[in-house]
């Protein structure tokens, strides 16, 4: 961190492309945010490239600036990763500690998770991060940090998040043709958590949702570690499809609508309301009711927290998580969002607000910047690495401070 003061987080979103640029203060524990950049994204769809040319110029035009805001040029940046081909699974590894003596060294938990990382993986997909959530030593279970402790047998249960080879390369050459080089690849969702939870919400068990245009993002904390990630392909530009599908009009028309007279709940409104659409756009000719706006979001907001549910579900924690529901993306804008939420997934909910951070710009604070803060605070947390993206988040885990002491042990043997 002494080599470089300023981080850069790039969020590449379906609908926009934000830039947040981060100046680290001296004592590398606090970030204070200096610029910060949004603008309309194109070649993109449900959070994958689909066309190279018009994402790379969307990139440099956010890149510009959040350039012309700080002065400060930017090489190099922290990117999310999104879309349907992100995947997550939990894996176990297990391995007999080299030492004589028995003491758990640093190189014995490189091991372990290395062997959790031995699963078969297609040659299509690749590992975007590691997070060892607990270890076993000897069978006593429930360990976080194992250095020092002796044992003969060591076990660790990981979350391996996995993506797929093809889109994170097209994301890879749209971010390099734009001239930045790539300092990590980070799943979007894990950033915003980075930037929206307390180390309290992350013990006690807490979900974020990302609301997306193209995607819904969910991420799983409890004790403190990551227990479970998922991406729904449904987001909310879905909801501005389905008003253009039901009141047959064009889709700049149904995004307008929907960011006037959207809601999520239809008993705060007067359903009875006129929509004149040619105050919106002069072509259109046509009244609705706000009701039936109204409704449609509901149904398509359904859904997404249905398939939400089911994720809980997956994990067994469905109303089971006290400290909630925290919602982020620009989805959650929306009024009416968190009581919805509320009512929906029968948990406490709030609109996720960036924290640890200082600034004086203003919008970093809305939830649909939490990503690209947390993609700045993940650089700050744990290291940029100025010659290419870390592997996976092993290099982040082996910041642990126990794990330094136990590195300069090491070091201490050596001749």
């Amino acid at each position: 961190m002494a080599k470089e003061s300023y981080i850069t987080g790039l969020d590449i979103g379906t609908s926009h492309i934000r830039a947040v640029q981060g100046k680290v203060k001296p004592d590398g524990l606090s970030v204070q945010i200096i610029g910060a950049a949004e603008v309309p994204s194109a070649g993109l769809r449900k959070g994958v490239v689909v066309d190279i040319e018009e994402a790379v110029s969307c990139i440099s035009t956010a890149l510009e600036r959040v350039e012309r805001m700080t002065g400060v040029p930017v090489d190099s940046a922290n990117i999310s990763v999104s879309g349907s081909h992100v995947t997550s699974q939990n894996s176990h590894g297990v391995i007999a500690v080299s030492r004589a003596d028995g003491e758990i060294t640093e190189a014995d938990i490189v091991r372990v998770v290395d062997a959790s990382q031995a699963i078969s993986i297609p040659s299509n997909r690749e590992v975007l991060h590691v997070f060892p959530k607990s270890f076993t030593l000897d069978g006593q279970s429930g360990i976080k940090d194992p250095a020092g402790m002796s044992g003969i047998r060591l076990e660790v249960e990981s979350i391996i998040v996995q993506a797929g080879s093809p889109f994170i390369k097209n994301l890879s050459r749209c971010v390099m043709q734009a001239g930045l080089e790539i300092n990590e690849l980070v799943l979007g969702v894990l950033a915003a958590s980075e930037s929206v939870l307390s180390k309290r919400q992350k013990d006690l068990g807490v979900c974020v949702v990302d609301l997306g245009a193209g995607t819904t993002a969910v991420s799983v904390y409890e004790e403190g570690d990551l227990m479970h990630t998922s991406i729904i392909p449904i987001g909310s530009q879905h909801m501005t499809n389905d008003i253009a599908i039901g009141l047959r009009t064009s889709i700049e028309t149904a995004e307008k609508v929907k960011l006037l007279y959207g809601h999520c709940d239809i008993k705060a409104i007067d359903k009875n309301e006129e929509i004149f659409l040619n105050q919106i756009d002069q072509s259109e000719q046509q009244t609705t009711l706000r009701g039936l706006v109204v409704e449609i979001i509901e149904a398509r907001l359904e859904e997404i927290f249905d398939r939400v549910i089911a994720e809980l579900k997956r994990i067994n924690r469905d109303g089971k998580l006290p400290a909630g529901i925290v919602l982020t993306g620009g989805g959650s804008h929306l009024p009416g969002v968190v009581d919805f939420a509320k009512k929906h997934l029968r948990l406490p909910s709030a609109l996720g607000v960036s924290q640890n951070v200082e600034t004086v710009i203003d919008r970093v604070s809305e939830p649909a910047f939490a990503t690209a803060v947390g993609l700045v605070l993940w650089g700050q947390k744990y290291g940029t690495v100025s010659s290419g993206r870390l592997e996976n988040s092993l290099g982040a885990f082996l910041k642990n401070p126990a794990l330094e002491k136990a590195k300069r042990w090491l070091k201490s043997l050596l001749p």
